[in-house]
């Protein structure tokens, strides 16, 4: 099991519905290619992290970076894990505004060279699931 954590910018801030279209491809995509994770969309920033077999997850961050929806795409964390983290999602998702985000514990500012250079998969995806989880997600 392989995982990989990222971030990108929009290049415009998306509407409800734009980040629908979003998460129902996503969705039908990780489906069929049996990947799990979380998206998250921050007043322009997404922040995903993808798990499954790393062939399986290589080939949909492939097709995420020729979305021309966003932009400078980072890896934040890749690795092999034990288990997934989101088991049984094919997509969890949530929209949340930056003083939303500076609430719960783990805060990333995505703006943070320091995070982005230091991030391991553990410490990543263990602030995202912290998030899932202290939101009502899991």
């Amino acid at each position: 099991m392989y995982n990989l954590v990222y971030i990108s910018t929009a290049i415009k801030l998306m509407n409800e519905d734009e980040l629908g279209e979003i998460l129902v491809a996503s969705r039908d995509n990780n489906f069929a290619n049996d990947v799990t994770g979380l998206l998250l969309y921050s007043e322009g920033t997404f922040i995903q992290v993808l798990e499954g077999e790393q062939e399986n997850v290589e080939k949909i961050y492939s097709k995420i970076l020729k979305d021309l929806r966003h932009k400078n795409a980072i890896e934040l964390a890749t690795g092999n894990i034990a288990e997934r983290n989101f088991p049984g999602w094919a997509m969890g998702f949530s929209s949340v505004n930056s003083e939303v985000l500076k609430e719960f514990k783990g805060y990333i500012d995505p703006s943070d060279n320091h995070f982005l250079k230091s991030a391991n998969v553990s410490e990543a995806v263990s602030i995202l699931k912290g998030f899932a989880e202290s939101n009502g997600m899991s």
